[in-house]
């Protein structure tokens, strides 16, 4: 399906989708209340309604804790959504399971036919199309920079995945690690004689596309924001979180903004990121993307999986649907790379809480929100991976500390100066 396509029948799909993502349902793949198997006796047995089905099963409703460190000094409710706790060991699951049955159901993708899932990614949501491929039926190739986490490519690797490491560039460079993903998906099987498990001819190489497809935002639209209001009650006076593809915020905000009155929305960008810049002040510009001053192709930031220095077809529904319209975040707050190395070791110490660069980047800009609004108003961010997946890079004391970072725990949370 074209994208232009996906962004005509967004708003339809959200209108039928809406009664129930509000009660948390899956709306793709209705779950039976119970399932019935034939136990060893070769009798009917029902499967109680605590089983889930499958890894699928798994995915998402996703419990929120009580921040308390950040919450006691602050006066504040801060929660976060605790991602890491999906199968795949992040929230990259909810798309990956998303975005490969959307394309099921538009005839895209036909399990145990040979066809192959293809993406470009920094190693979270590769990791979760990994997962979600192998219990479907489906190959998976990933591309992703070589400047990542080691432990993900071997992450991917165990999954099954075939991972193919490219060098950092900028996105219009033909060799980034979408566009050789897309180029890898459109040679795939193409008039190659094969024959799938039914006979028909042809297997099919998908790129999932998860920085403009429309899917990706529904997705978190339809589980991630609705499990946030029911945990809540309602009762959330803001919601804290980065952007990389933009999925998650735009969907999370897209569905609360209308639905809790008074919530405001923020972006948590790390630095080198033109995000937040956009967001403030309505123009796409980092400090460090100066002119000779830049150490990275993409954002000059230890922190990955989120911050860019473009608008994403996601992101950019937060600015309205033609991309250029008023902004519905109110607001951006920018970590410094310190700050986030300093966070996490905070919350491994206070909170006993072991967090990846992302998540840490989330609680600082959390913080500070927590911080402007003043006591008795509820903060939800999402803690989106946890640090087993960032042990060579990170949570790697030495790297940090060769990298002039200090790696000790701070003392208080007065550590972290007011950001403007």
């Amino acid at each position: 399906m074209d994208s232009g396509d996906g962004w005509k029948h967004l708003s339809l799909f959200m209108a039928v989708a809406v009664a129930a993502a509000t009660i948390g349902c899956r709306m793709l793949v209705p779950q039976p209340a119970a399932r019935r198997d034939r136990g060893k006796s070769g009798k009917r047995q029902t499967q109680p309604t605590e089983i889930k089905e499958g890894v699928a099963g798994l995915i998402g409703n996703t419990p929120m804790m009580r921040i308390n460190s950040l919450s006691e000094a602050t006066g504040c409710t801060v929660l976060g959504k605790c991602e890491f706790l999906n199968p795949g060991g992040s929230s990259k699951d909810r798309i990956a399971l998303h975005l490969v049955e959307r394309a099921e159901l538009a005839g895209e993708l036909e399990p145990h036919t040979g066809s192959c899932i293809f993406e470009g990614t920094s190693g979270s949501t590769g990791i979760s199309l990994a997962m979600v491929a192998r219990a479907k039926g489906y190959a998976c190739h990933i591309v992703m920079p070589s400047d990542q986490a080691a432990e993900k490519s071997e992450l991917l690797e165990r999954h099954g995945a075939r991972v193919e490491r490219v060098a950092p560039c900028s996105i219009v460079d033909a060799n980034h690690f979408v566009n050789v993903a897309r180029r890898r998906a459109e040679a795939f099987g193409r008039d190659d004689g094969q024959t799938t498990r039914g006979g028909s001819s042809g297997r099919r190489g998908f790129f999932v596309d998860q920085f403009e497809n429309p899917a990706n935002l529904e997705a978190h639209f339809f589980t991630t924001g609705p499990e946030i209001l029911r945990q809540t009650g309602g009762g959330v006076d803001a919601f804290v979180h980065g952007a990389g593809t933009g999925g998650t915020l735009a969907g999370v905000t897209l569905f609360l903004k209308p639905r809790v009155p008074g919530i405001r929305c923020f972006l948590a960008d790390p630095q080198g990121s033109g995000l937040a810049n956009k967001v403030n002040h309505g123009v796409m510009f980092a400090s460090t993307e100066r002119e000779g001053s830049r150490r990275r192709h993409q954002v000059d930031s230890l922190v990955e999986g989120i911050g860019l220095n473009r608008l994403t077809r996601n992101f950019a529904r937060l600015f309205g649907r033609a991309g250029a319209g008023h902004c519905l975040l109110d607001g951006a707050v920018t970590v410094a790379d310190a700050d986030a190395v300093s966070m996490a070791r905070w919350l491994m110490q206070a909170d006993g809480l072991f967090v990846g660069s992302s998540a840490a980047v989330n609680c600082v800009a959390a913080l500070e929100i927590a911080r402007r609004l003043g006591p008795g108003h509820t903060v939800v961010t999402v803690l989106a991976d946890s640090g087993q997946r960032h042990l060579t890079k990170f949570w790697n004391d030495r790297a940090m500390a060769a990298l002039g970072f200090s790696v000790a725990a701070p003392d208080s949370l007065d550590h972290f100066a007011r950001i403007t």
